[in-house]
């Protein structure tokens, strides 16, 4: 074996990879949830883990001892966490008699953003690298037995090239809003027909009127009181549901508050000196996804002002390009975001349930390009060039 050779290796915790080595490999279409400190603290705070039914099993190219590729990945037990819901699969092969867990999955747990997932060294050859995760990836399901390999919340080109690999291409939708340029939140509400500016107006001077005032901190402004506060918000939501889990713990949002605080923002929602809801989002240079919401008092419109409306005004004074709101959420659409269409690749071994699962996402995706349409025009986002007033 030359220098030049490249060997394929899974690695069992990240940790076992050093930070500098993984983040070398992070480009402008990483998120910041494929920062090894994310990564990482899931692991160390036992909330990506086998006692979870999360076993890292992370897919690494190596040239000599450098790093050159690599995919966060996890052996699944089951289907929970991943947001690209497969459980009608899993149904339909335990009804057949066909094993679907164990699965292999390429994909950030826990979160439904899109970003690169093979991560490649700046001046190596993206596709040749891409293709041989992926070819990694199906000898190590196949010598393992595994039903399946999902990627999940790929880049379109990486979907793309998992398809020339074999896969199968599933689309599914999100909401996202968009930064035009606006030089304020006034030239954003002008893109919407008088009605709908009205009720956006309404709903953001709720707030105000029921003596609530919302702030955003940041950075080195959060502290570990703050971590303590953020886990109540999320335990608010994912208990307050029969469909809540709570994937995350305290320990987890110590840690990121600590470690990777330049990407953590809070939005906190206080009447007087009390905390009556807030935001946990995660930011970039160019992006803020909406993370974890969670209210300790219900008011009308709470909701829309701290998730949406204050965020909103908040990137444009920033000029971030764009606000991803989560997963789901189609009231999102008439208060400015857009339908987006996010994508998964999927390899399913067994001969029958590959061709059942195929003509399934075909059916899928047709129905959701022919709702595509509808679903824009449903945000009723006029031209920016479009100037009014009410």
């Amino acid at each position: 074996m030359t220098d030049d050779a490249l060997r394929f290796r899974v690695i069992d915790a990240i940790g076992s990879i050093p930070e500098r080595a993984w983040d070398a490999l992070l480009d402008d279409a990483c998120t910041p949830f494929q920062k090894h400190r994310w990564l990482h603290a899931m692991e160390l705070e036992g909330c990506a883990v086998e006692a979870t039914g999360w076993h890292p099993r992370h897919l690494t190219l190596w040239r000599g001892a450098t790093l050159v590729a690599a995919a966060p990945a996890y052996l699944r037990e089951d289907s929970q966490g991943e947001f690209v819901f497969d459980h009608g699969w899993a149904n339909a092969a335990q009804r057949a008699g066909i094993r679907y867990y164990p699965k292999l999955v390429l994909a950030v747990p826990f979160t439904p953003a899109t970003g690169r997932r093979v991560l490649v060294a700046p001046g190596e050859d993206r596709a040749a690298l891409g293709r041989a995760i992926f070819e990694g990836a199906v000898a190590l399901a196949r010598a393992e037995r595994l039903s399946s390999i999902h990627v999940l919340f790929p880049t379109r080109a990486e979907a793309e090239l998992a398809e020339a690999a074999g896969a199968m291409t599933r689309q599914g939708v999100q909401y996202h809003w968009e930064n035009q340029g606006y030089r304020d939140y006034d030239e954003f509400l002008a893109r919407f027909d008088s009605k709908r500016r009205s009720q956006l107006r309404r709903e953001a001077r709720a707030a105000d009127e029921q003596g609530i005032t919302l702030r955003t901190r940041r950075g080195a402004a959060l502290g570990e009181a703050d971590a303590a506060l953020a886990y109540q918000l999320y335990l608010s939501t994912v208990e307050k549901f029969s469909w809540g889990r709570r994937y995350l713990n305290e320990g987890f949002f110590r840690r990121v508050l600590r470690e990777f605080g330049e990407h953590i923002e809070l939005v906190e929602a206080r009447e007087g000196d009390a905390v009556v809801a807030g935001a946990i989002n995660v930011a970039s240079a160019t992006h803020l996804y909406g993370r974890y919401w969670g209210c300790f008092e219900e008011r009308p419109f709470l909701h829309f002002n701290v998730c949406y409306y204050h965020s909103i005004r908040d990137c444009i004074a920033r000029g971030v390009q764009r606000f991803e709101g989560g997963a789901g959420g189609e009231h999102k659409v008439s208060r400015g975001f857009e339908p987006s269409v996010t994508y998964s690749s999927h390899w399913v071994f067994h001969p029958g349930l590959d061709r059942a699962v195929r003509e399934f996402v075909g059916r899928e995706s047709a129905a959701i390009e022919a709702a595509l349409p509808s679903m824009r025009a449903a945000a009723g986002l006029r031209p920016l060039t479009v100037a009014c007033k009410s």
